[in-house]
């Protein structure tokens, strides 16, 4: 009997797909990349911390994408801009841009120092624009780009000893609501994920003011507990990809019910 030709693998679903993540270097970052150079993906991982972004590359060298990786400071829009170049210049175009980077300090409302509201603003905020500003171009000469930006639940609601972080995630949800509305008539495509608390390595270190009420903090925290960044990196590559191509303008809670009531 003659044998039937085999048939092909079936592609990956980000192969020949050209991303940019920024804040690669860890938590939730580092595992959207991953996810991607798992399903095929060219993946530019931007972070400051190039030391940490080499282990993140290095951990990806089996997987069937490619990852290179360079440095981004997302509150200096010159390296914002740098960052979409570096992106653009490695694979060719850019076809997803992931605006993951941002920090999370609590501090009493009273004691925020003008430097550092202006530094969250523009670490949590300023940087998903001018990233966004600058990918936008090559985005729309993709078919199928799209951004996916990364908010929180503090997007959503407040978050107590928080003011500049959860003033600046809920612009990043009236950010994504703008250019979505703004590019209705384009193919691109615009989406935000508003991530509930997660087990990552920032957690771990966190530093809260003295006499500050742990009941309000733990509010971050669903009844279910920490997500892991994995389970999060799930609905972020979900959005970029085109099984999400009638999804324009959303704000996704991954969340294990926090905000549900």
């Amino acid at each position: 009997m003659t044998a039937l030709p085999s048939s092909p693998p079936p592609a990956l679903p980000f192969t020949g797909r050209r991303i940019l993540v920024t804040g690669a270097s860890s938590g939730l970052g580092a595992a959207v990349v991953r996810r991607f150079a798992a399903a095929g993906g060219a993946v530019y991982a931007a972070s400051r911390d190039q030391e940490r972004l080499a282990t993140v590359a290095a951990s990806c060298a089996d997987l069937p994408g490619e990852v290179r990786f360079g440095p981004l400071d997302v509150a200096s829009p010159a390296s914002c801009r740098d960052a979409v170049a570096a992106a653009v210049d490695a694979f060719g175009g850019l076809d997803v841009c992931v605006n993951n980077a941002g920090r999370h300090d609590f501090r009493r409302t009273t004691e925020v120092t003008e430097e550092q509201w202006a530094h969250d603003l523009a670490v949590n905020l300023n940087g998903v624009f001018f990233t966004s500003q600058a990918a936008i171009p090559h985005l729309l000469a993709s078919p199928g780009g799209n951004i996916v930006n990364v908010s929180s639940v503090a997007g959503i609601h407040g978050e107590a000893y928080s003011a500049a972080y959860t003033a600046a995630k809920h612009g990043v949800v009236g950010l994504t609501k703008a250019l979505a509305v703004e590019y209705l008539t384009t193919g691109l495509r615009v989406n935000c994920v508003c991530p509930g608390g997660m087990d990552t390595p920032q957690v771990h270190t966190i530093e809260v003011p003295e006499g500050a009420d742990w009941d309000l903090i733990m509010r971050i925290s669903a009844k279910r507990g920490f997500m892991t960044a994995d389970q999060v990196a799930a609905t972020v590559c979900f959005l970029a990809s085109d099984d999400a191509a009638a999804v324009h303008g959303s704000i996704q809670l991954v969340d294990h019910g926090h905000l549900a009531g």
